[in-house]
């Protein structure tokens, strides 16, 4: 750390090492994580190749490798979210590819080969059944035009003619099929229309015919207001799953007909389903249970015991836990924490011992520069609590003049349906290491809370949301944290829209950012993807019954109300946020005079994965309230065009 006096200089215009080309060029996505014999396997997403998504495998001797050669992406486009897009067994990999969606099989040293035919149907979430040589799967067909996909389980063999079976149909969506260790059994989980995964789920299991058909089919929990996540089996035949029938996501054991909870705590083990495959827990013996869970924002590693039902926190200096699989006596995940970035890590659980396999970045950035979040909850509407995570300016290097008081920039979330993370994230501390503050908000209906946290938002989206970050922007406000009068607010996909809410509905923030967010939430129940087709139907209501609302709901109708400058980042393949509802917002701030600002991605979807296209996305944002908010940039970035600002 530096011994000189730090420089007195207006927030702002700190001069950081946090700069968007560490972020893109030296950062990696870490995704899924699979285990095979001794051998681990995990996805890494790399910005420097146009976001092309990797498998690579780590062997007993510490050797790591990439298995997927060029052109091939290992991502999946199942529910348009994907995950799941990857399984090994016997040391070879199957994968679905991005470009056709088709699946592929890749043996040790060998080139990918096709394993299903040129179709319009994508797969994810598989599980390989030995006995039988056949991998079972999510199956999502897309080869009727006009016609919402059709979501079925099915197998795919893979000698002989390369047959497709249908094993499980009828319902709107599945996920999770697993086979019991001998191979009889399938369990999966299936909801419809209008239930999203985290609403409304069942767990259902079935018997295997002599010719791989299922039968016999029982519904083990699950219903109207219980979600289901995550079924497992464990070496001696239990079933194990996650349900929040008590209100919080905890876990529970399908034994000998009967259904028995073995842990009882208001904390939650399980996770929103947005992409297939996601894992918080994993069964390491028949007696030993390793998983994670959420309090307060906070994630938690512990060891079950399924006889006594002791739950035994492992220490571990990680706050965010994800993709957590464990083998006899070791566990591997992703863990991260406010200092570090995420990793996947190793631990032997009989020594206790920690092993770093991956990090997704190799920059060490002195903590000087690194603001540590401090979890805050305020009131907002209703009498009702709101939570965030704050991170306060913070470069060692600088200080700021005694009278003023740093702009503040409020995250809201996307999803909405889904949870801030207390991960070290440059793209937070890239604003805090220049002196702007950060509010990260989880508004209600955000997960990590219980379900009558998340429910607190059916019905009340781009109310309660914004009310959420507009009472939590004053809150610092009235600590006498923040300048009042430089107030902004940013969003991606329904974090865009709940920006644009607040924008045009509220007179707090002064200027704002959308990352492919909603302004009209009737186009998007009528133009968006099958998975959230009906997603809004608890958000807001049915639609077109509730049309009125959804018009009354949508930023572009109400553009005279909106009275600050705005900038708009849109990928143009988008297919979830059709690129017209940004561009609508934008010539409707056009005609009105606003500041405005429009940056448009060939070949992005829905979210950036192009690294030259993130590093535009966040300078931009930069460059955009430096003018805005008249302070000087320590850097030049590249500019962008805000049209009706001179």
């Amino acid at each position: 750390m530096s011994n000189l006096k730090p420089q007195v200089t207006p927030l702002g215009s700190w001069r950081s090492p946090i700069t968007t080309d560490l972020l893109t060029s030296s950062t990696i996505g870490l995704g899924q994580i699979a285990l095979d014999g001794e051998d681990i396997y995990w996805s890494e997403l790399r910005p420097w190749e146009q976001g092309r998504n990797v498998v690579v495998r780590r062997t007993a001797d510490g050797q790591t490798q990439d298995m997927t050669p060029t052109p091939f992406n290992v991502r999946t486009r199942v529910h348009e979210y994907g995950g799941g897009s990857f399984l090994v067994a016997d040391r070879t990999i199957y994968f679905s590819n991005f470009a056709d969606q088709r699946l592929y099989r890749q043996d040790v040293g060998t080139q990918p080969s096709p394993v299903t035919p040129e179709a319009t149907i994508r797969y994810a979430d598989g599980e390989f059944d030995r006995k039988r040589h056949r991998i079972i799967c999510v199956s999502e067909d897309h080869t009727v035009g006009g016609r919402e996909p059709i979501n079925t389980l099915v197998s795919l063999q893979l000698e002989g003619d390369g047959n497709t079976q249908i094993l499980v149909y009828g319902n709107d969506f599945y996920a999770a099929p697993r086979l019991s260790p001998d191979g009889d059994r399938l369990a999966w989980i299936t909801w419809n229309h209008p239930n999203m995964p985290w609403d409304s789920t069942e767990l259902w299991v079935g018997e295997l015919k002599a010719d791989g058909s299922v039968g016999n089919t029982e519904r083990i929990a699950g219903g109207s207001e219980e979600s289901i996540f995550q079924p497992q089996w464990s070496p001696d035949g239990n079933l194990y799953f996650i349900s929040d029938k008590t209100g919080w996501w905890n876990l529970y054991r399908w034994q000998n007909g009967n259904v028995e909870p073995l842990t009882k705590i208001e904390a939650e083990f399980g996770k929103p389903q947005w992409i297939l495959g996601t894992s918080t827990y994993a069964i390491e013996s028949t007696n030993r249970i390793v998983c994670s869970y959420t309090q307060q924002g906070i994630w938690y590693l512990a060891s079950l015991d399924t006889t006594t039902g002791d739950l035994e926190q492992i220490e571990v200096p990680y706050t965010q836990i994800d993709s957590l699989h464990a083998a006899s006596g070791q566990v591997v995940f992703i863990g991260s924490s406010a200092t570090q970035s995420r990793a996947i890590v190793q631990i032997d659980l009989k020594t206790g011992k920690h092993e770093i396999l991956r990090r997704s970045s190799e920059v060490t950035i002195d903590t000087g520069y690194l603001s540590t979040p401090q979890t805050i909850e305020f009131p907002t509407s209703n009498g009702d609590t709101a939570y965030a995570l704050f991170y306060p300016p913070q470069n060692h290097d600088y200080t700021a003049p005694d009278s003023e008081k740093p702009p503040l920039l409020v995250k809201s979330h996307g999803g909405p349906t889904a949870a801030t993370s207390s991960s070290l994230n440059f793209s937070i501390q890239y604003w805090t290491s220049r002196g702007i503050a950060v509010l990260d908000v989880n508004y209600r209906g955000s997960t990590g809370y219980g379900r009558e946290y998340r429910q607190k938002l059916n019905g009340q989206w781009g109310i309660a949301d914004v009310d959420d970050c507009v009472c939590g922007a004053l809150y610092l406000v009235e600590r006498g944290e923040v300048d009042a009068n430089r107030l902004a607010i940013s969003g991606g996909s329904a974090g865009g829209y709940t920006t644009l809410c607040a924008l045009t509905f509220r007179d707090t923030f002064k200027a704002g950012a959308s990352y492919y967010g909603v302004s009209d939430t009737e186009a998007l129940a009528r133009d968006t993807h099958k998975f959230e087709s009906r997603y809004l139907d608890g958000l807001i209501g049915p639609y077109p019954q509730q049309r009125q609302l959804y018009q009354e709901r949508s930023p572009i109708h109400f553009t005279e109300r909106l009275a600050c400058p705005a900038i708009f980042f849109q990928g143009l393949e988008d297919k979830i946020v059709l690129p017209n509802q940004s561009e609508a917002m934008v010539e409707a701030l056009r005609r009105k005079g606003l500041p405005v600002a429009y940056v448009a991605f060939e070949g992005e979807q829905h979210g950036f994965r192009n690294a030259q296209n993130i590093k535009r996305a966040l300078d931009g944002e930069l460059y955009f309230y430096s003018r805005i908010f008249g302070f000087e940039l320590a850097e030049p970035v590249e500019p962008v065009e805000i049209e009706n600002f001179s």
